[in-house]
Formats: C-alpha cells, structure tokens, sequence
C-alpha cells in the first residue's frame, strides 16, 4: 500500500516539475527563479509632487477626496476635448468600473494612485449636458461623481492642470471625454464602446493586423503588448521594475480560455519579486505602454532599443536578430 503511495506521488511531482520548469520556474507556475534587477515597487503608487501630494498627499488621497466644482472641457491636440475639473486638472475613468449600474472598483491603494471625485457642489462644464452628471455611493459610503454613469478620478501623477499622464495606464485608466466616454482625438468619444458603454467584445489577449508590424498581440482593450528585451524566460526574471512599471504596466493575468490565437505553451502567470502577478507568453513576461492613447497605438515599438511589440508566438516584432 505504501509502495504504491510513494509512487504515486512521484508520478504527481514529476508531472508537476514537468509544468513548472518549462519556464524556468522551480515551483508551481507562479514562483519565480530568479529576481528582479533594480528596487521594486509596485505600477500605479503615486509619486512626490503630483497631484496626490498637491491635493491633499498621497497617503490621504483615498479619505479626503475633493469635488470638481465648475467642470470644464479642455481641447487637446492629441486627445480631443478632455473633461477637467475647476482647477484645470483632468478627470479620468476606469475600464473596470461598470457603468450600469455605476459601480467604483478602485479602492485601497488603487484610490491612493487615482483620487476620486467627490460628488456635490459640481456644475457642467457650459456647452455640455447637465443630465449627465450623477454619484455613485463607494464602499467607504462616500459619494463620488460620476458623468454619464462613470465613476470620475484624478491622478496622483499629474504635476500640472492639463496633464494627462494617465492616459491608456494599464490600459485600463482614460480621460473622460465631456460625456464620460474615452476622449479621443476630434471629440468623438471612444469609437470602439458599444452603445451601452463598455468597450468593444475582445477576448483577454487576442491578435491584430498592424499595418507596418504585421500580427501583433492586443489587450482586452485592444492596446499593443509589449516585450522587455532585458527580461528572462529562463529562468524566468524581469528587469523592469520601480519606476519602469509606471510607462510599462504589467499584463494582468488572463485565463487561457480567454484568448484568441495566442500561443498557449509557456502561457503562465508569473508572480514577481515585488508581488504583482503578470502574464506571459512562451514564458516572457508581457507589458503595455502608458504612452499609447488609444488602441491600435504601437508608440512603444524599438523605444530604448530593448521594447518591442509581441507577436503570437511571444516574439518581439522587429528586434534586431
């Protein structure tokens, strides 16, 4: 009986090691082999002198949150028309908000790195519609603004009014157009939201046909994914950390049963030396840019000679062989 036990448990531990090691990792698919290069720090904290600081400081952000007063509409060249508070500063939503019902989920450090909007004494921006303006209760029992059903924020990384250093972070954080929709270029809103206001139906990552790069992976939001020359997949490290995660967020992990066309060997979630979890393809870990705006955007493709758009097959598009 016990003979049997032991070699039962043998096969288990071999099939095991045969899952993890194929990326370099020594237990389970989430433990690293390695360790990050540089000191860690976790995407989203907000930094000295931004608006977290100048507002109320950034440890306070989440329990002290300020209203916009007079709203106003600032026209960007690269974005459009942008909705800003009285003070110039711009007001942001989160693709992980619901907006039927309108529902917050940003919380914790979350609300530290985004402080929200309070409802109350907010007047619409002249030229816009008034109806549109509205609260959302928060799990602290808070009220917060909310402009056509989207909970309303600012970031903590914005130094000055007119920033908008939150534009496409995570792909996930982007400034409101006047309506609450994703501004974008020509003040049309986010053409790829459906007409309920959640963005278009793509799968967790999936492919698109970039005209000068060819198959390129996306997002759930269709923005371009990237690859950091200087991390590892055997075994399995990641060099970009601290300030690198604030223009290079992280992939969130997705369920294999989410994607489309995606290589599914090495497609393993990694759990980083700083704590944050991250997808990877053929086992290298995956980023987006905070510098693209909108999806379809490759601004990050050959940035420092090391970042590079991932195609199906996990590889960087275009890096030098």
């Amino acid at each position: 009986m016990n003979t049997w036990r032991n070699a039962s448990l043998a096969v288990t531990a071999a099939a095991v090691l045969a899952l993890t090691t194929a990326c370099g990792q020594e237990t389970g698919t989430t433990t690293p082999a390695g360790q990050a290069v540089g000191a860690a720090k976790p995407a989203g904290q907000p930094a000295a002198g931004g608006y977290g600081a100048d507002y109320s400081g950034a440890g306070e952000a989440a329990s002290a949150p300020k209203t916009a007063g007079q709203l106003a509409v600032l026209d960007s060249k690269k974005l459009g028309k942008v909705l800003t508070d009285s003070e110039g500063w711009t007001l942001y939503r989160f693709d992980k908000d619901t907006v039927s019902p309108p529902k917050s989920n940003c919380e914790g450090d979350c609300a530290k790195a985004w402080p929200v909007v309070a409802a109350g004494d907010v007047t619409a921006a002249p030229g816009t519609d008034a109806s549109l303006i509205g609260e959302v209760t928060r799990a602290d029992g808070s009220k917060q603004l909310t402009i056509g059903g989207w909970p309303m924020y600012r970031y903590a990384k914005d130094t000055k009014p007119g920033d908008t250093k939150g534009q496409g972070v995570g792909g996930t954080w982007f400034a409101s157009a006047p309506d609450g929709k994703k501004a974008a270029a020509g003040g049309a809103g986010d053409g790829a939201e459906e007409a309920g206001g959640e963005a278009a139906d793509l799968a967790g990552l999936s492919v698109r046909k970039d005209p000068k790069l060819g198959d390129v992976v996306v997002d759930k939001n269709g923005m371009t994914v990237y690859r950091f020359m200087k991390d590892s997949a055997w075994p399995m490290k990641t060099a970009c950390t601290g300030a690198c995660l604030e223009k290079w967020p992280v992939v969130e992990p997705v369920a294999k049963n989410d994607t489309e066309g995606i290589l599914k060997k090495g497609f393993v979630t990694f759990d980083r030396p700083d704590g944050i979890k991250q997808q990877t393809i053929d086992c290298w870990p995956i980023y987006t840019y905070s510098g693209d705006s909108k999806p379809g955007d490759t601004n990050g493709q050959g940035v420092g000679g090391t970042w590079y758009a991932v195609s199906p097959q996990g590889k960087p598009v275009g890096a030098p062989k």
